[in-house]
């Protein structure tokens, strides 16, 4: 086991690596100047040069490179053009946010998604089945804009119920944070239950049929017994794959949520500095990101060895 973990842990460390290349030349990748790109045209000479400077580009591209690595392996990501600050005390005060919603709605999203598709398995072909199965496969195809738009007319706009903006941390005001918090966690969550509902329930369907099974039912042992002790744990293997995948995704992935609800995380962080072009903030964003969802797979894949030794060789 322990050789498996350091495997994956250097494949992750190759890709975080590659990945790092493509998000610094991001810098070259930007038409015309990249300082005029970033502050616009009318700028002074002084500023022009502290810009140029301060991102290397007086330095052949590989110094510049193993420079901002560097500093980037240290926390040390420049000053962001647009808020004026370090671009790592802004990232700092965004990330909380975005993974207080992320990990809410994988708590949420992972055991209703197991226990509608155990539910649609178990039952296929009866009503329930039906019921569950639509509903998974139209939540899987709404986009998550639509359904945060949505919720927002219906809940905020027509009914009154709910606010349509902002975030509160619970220990500040309980009661605000939960009516802030309902619809975006909602919106994140519906359509990873909806694709676990989808992927349970075909694995459980493929594993109740098998020897094993009917031998375990031959044996007289209750079908509570049969589904939770033998077949689950067998149909969970893909399942874990998709959860890994859902984790890692729901950081670089409320955007929608984050803009439809005017919610200061990280991800509406991204997009405004996309605007903005500021190419210090975009480097950080993009490169947490991609070092949350490798994380994410790590521990897929030990979970997974764990559940199935078989991966392991």
């Amino acid at each position: 086991m322990g050789r498996f973990i350091l495997k994956r842990l250097g494949q992750t460390l190759i890709v975080l690596f590659i990945v790092s290349i493509f998000v610094f030349l991001m810098v070259s990748f930007l038409p015309g100047d990249p300082v005029y790109a970033m502050l616009g045209g009318e700028i002074s000479q002084e500023t022009y040069d502290k810009w140029y400077y301060d991102l290397g580009l007086d330095k052949p591209i590989v110094v510049r490179y193993f420079s901002w690595l560097g500093k980037a392996l240290v926390g040390d990501f420049g000053t962001s053009a647009s808020q004026h600050k370090a671009v790592i005390d802004v990232v700092a005060q965004r990330v909380p946010i975005t993974l207080y919603f992320s990990i809410l709605a994988f708590i949420i999203s992972v055991p209703l998604g197991i226990l509608l598709g155990v539910l649609a398995a178990v039952h296929r072909g009866t009503k329930l089945d039906g019921i569950l199965t639509t509903f998974a496969n139209v939540c899987s195809c709404l986009p998550q804009f639509f359904i945060s738009v949505l919720f927002l007319y219906l809940f905020s706009m027509i009914l009154h119920l709910l606010p349509s903006y902002g975030f509160t941390w619970p220990w500040e005001d309980f009661g605000k944070s939960v009516s802030q918090t309902i619809m975006p966690i909602t919106c994140l969550a519906i359509g990873g239950v909806a694709s676990i509902c989808r992927q349970t329930r075909s694995s459980m369907l493929e594993v109740i049929n098998q020897d094993y099974i009917r031998t375990a039912k031959s044996k007289g042992l209750s079908q509570h017994k049969i589904i939770m002790k033998h077949a689950l744990k067998n149909a969970l293997i893909p399942v874990i794959t998709l959860m890994g995948l859902r984790l890692g995704g729901m950081m670089g992935g409320s955007m929608f949520v984050e803009t439809v609800f005017n919610i200061s995380g990280m991800d509406s962080l991204l997009v405004s500095a996309i605007r903005a072009q500021d190419i210090p903030l975009i480097q950080a964003c993009v490169l947490l990101i991609a070092v949350v969802g490798s994380v994410a797979n790590i521990i897929t894949d030990i979970v997974y060895a764990a559940v199935d030794p078989r991966i392991r060789i």
